[in-house]
């Protein structure tokens, strides 16, 4: 049964959009805990497009549970993540021009330097998971730089054009997910999850965690966070 990490990002679009300071992020948050979700996810930009860098700290300060602090392996990003201490920092890749993150991390060309930044977040207490395409070879690099867990991008299964297509892209993450469960790796996924996709993703045993936001926040605007919430996880559950 697969843990529910709420992506609270697009909250914090929606603030920015205006430049206000509402909606508040860190209030979704709780809201989304009361709900039922099992963690907080947020991604600090480079660009600091939405997410910024007073939200990471008070979102550190009141998360009850899970807080999953997704961003790229960058120096800065690193040194934030070792002051604030989240439970687990999910490093994926990051480009400046993309509406979001439009796919895994290659780990295999940037080994070296993905694992010198695992062993300095796990060196300060903080769990790493990776972000990568639901690929063997991106699945053995992520064992071998000391990674704790793999994020599998369910974004192509997700973007799928008819159901063969879709099915294809499912075969493509059962293969990862059985690659992964052979090594020394926890399995979570995300990337475009929705109320009408989740379930065949949910019912692999082996991912151990949902990392969901724009749908649920979408979803939102119409019934509210905490229902938004409350459905999905009764979908996954």
């Amino acid at each position: 049964m697969s843990k529910l990490g709420v992506n609270i990002d697009h909250v914090a679009t929606l603030r920015q959009a205006r430049g206000v300071r509402y909606p508040d992020p860190v209030t979704a948050a709780g809201i989304v805990e009361l709900a039922g979700a099992d963690g907080i996810v947020a991604h600090l930009r480079e660009d600091r497009r939405h997410m910024q860098d007073r939200d990471i700290l008070l979102l550190r300060e009141v998360v009850q549970g899970q807080f999953n602090l997704e961003m790229a392996a960058t120096e800065e990003m690193v040194r934030i993540a070792l002051s604030v201490k989240p439970e687990v920092v999910t490093l994926v890749p990051e480009k400046r021009e993309e509406l979001t993150t439009e796919g895994g991390l290659d780990v295999v060309k940037f080994f070296k330097p993905l694992k010198k930044a695992i062993r300095r977040l796990q060196k300060g207490g903080i769990s790493v998971s990776l972000f990568v395409d639901p690929q063997r070879d991106q699945i053995k690099a992520s064992e071998e730089t000391g990674a704790n867990t793999v994020e599998i991008h369910t974004g192509h299964y997700c973007d799928a054009k008819d159901s063969s297509e879709g099915k294809q892209e499912l075969k493509k993450i059962l293969v990862a997910v059985e690659e992964a469960s052979h090594r020394n790796l926890r399995i979570a996924a995300g990337h475009g999850l929705h109320y009408k996709n989740v379930r065949p993703i949910a019912e692999i045993r082996e991912i151990e965690e949902l990392n969901i936001g724009h749908s649920i926040v979408a979803r939102s605007v119409f019934v509210g966070l905490n229902q938004a919430v409350r459905e999905m996880i009764a979908l996954i559950k």
